[in-house]
């Protein structure tokens, strides 16, 4: 068996092709999204991130605001900024590029953002929300891998899911979401004692751990689709997935490359989740 490659790239394009549809409406009435980024320090993994939000605003029709503050910004500089963009009528999205410099306070600066404009969906009201299932702004990357999902014409119902990893960022949120979608989800992590096992149940595997190359396609039982969220860069400068790509490609029946699977669609997502914050 070889796995179909799920383009996320595509997938994205089109998907952002349909917001500046309905942003180039919106116009009719002077209104736009607004997303307004903020960078903290020069790492170059952040700045290449930035920028790819900035063209994403740019194209979809977007009212955009970059901020870039230097290494040594304070914790009540950065507060103080937030503060400014909860009360800035023109701005519905608000993200601070993570990770911060190690004097900051993440989860001060998180908790700051507004509800209402957490595009990011990492506050702790939007993780309640999306806990107990009310309308919330969902983490860009989760909801981009259940729309890949939902791509391939996928169900989901009453298959065994199986997330590698457990952060607040991808690995809780994502698991939230497939159960929303009539999965039964099993967590995996450093510490499950037997992953080849669980992994060789699951039909749906997701990927999100930070390690390079850590599944196997000894891993994968015939016939799953395979999300692959990590990205990792080898010492000769390649990027590479949390899926050793060859050998599950062999096992799975869909499988998303890294990079141009779930990257592409966590832009995509930010876009759909500013949309949705202007709306609201």
């Amino acid at each position: 068996m070889t796995a179909k490659v799920i383009d996320g790239k595509e997938i994205a394009k089109k998907l952002r092709e349909s917001i500046k549809v309905e942003v180039d409406k919106l116009k009719v009435n002077g209104k736009v999204p607004g997303l307004a980024v903020i960078l903290v320090g020069i790492d170059p993994a952040s700045q290449v991130y930035v920028g790819h939000k900035e063209k994403a605003c740019k194209e979809a029709g977007f009212h955009s605001e970059v901020y870039k503050l230097a290494e040594n910004t304070s914790q009540e500089e950065l507060l103080s900024l937030i503060d400014k963009l909860n009360n800035d009528p023109n701005i519905h999205g608000i993200l601070v590029q993570l990770p911060l410099p190690k004097h900051l306070d993440e989860k001060e600066v998180i908790n700051r953002i507004s509800f209402n404009k957490d595009v990011d969906g990492f506050h702790p009201l939007s993780a309640g929300a999306l806990f107990v299932g009310e309308k919330s702004l969902v983490p860009c990357t989760p909801k981009g891998c259940i729309q890949l999902i939902k791509e391939i014409g996928y169900d989901l119902k009453g298959k065994k899911a199986v997330v590698v990893g457990r952060s607040n960022i991808v690995g809780k949120p994502v698991s939230i979401l497939l159960l929303n979608e009539n999965a039964t989800v099993t967590i995996c992590h450093s510490r499950t004692k037997d992953l080849k096992a669980e992994l060789l149940e699951a039909d749906v595997v997701v990927a999100a751990i930070g390690r390079p190359n850590f599944v196997t396609g000894d891993m994968i039982k015939p016939g799953a689709v395979v999300i692959d969220v990590g990205i990792n860069r080898l010492d000769n400068g390649k990027l590479v997935g949390d899926v050793e790509f060859e050998s599950a490609a062999e096992k799975a029946s869909w499988i998303t490359p890294v990079p141009g699977g779930v990257g592409p669609m966590t832009i995509a997502m930010l876009m759909q989740n500013t949309l949705e914050a202007f709306k609201s």
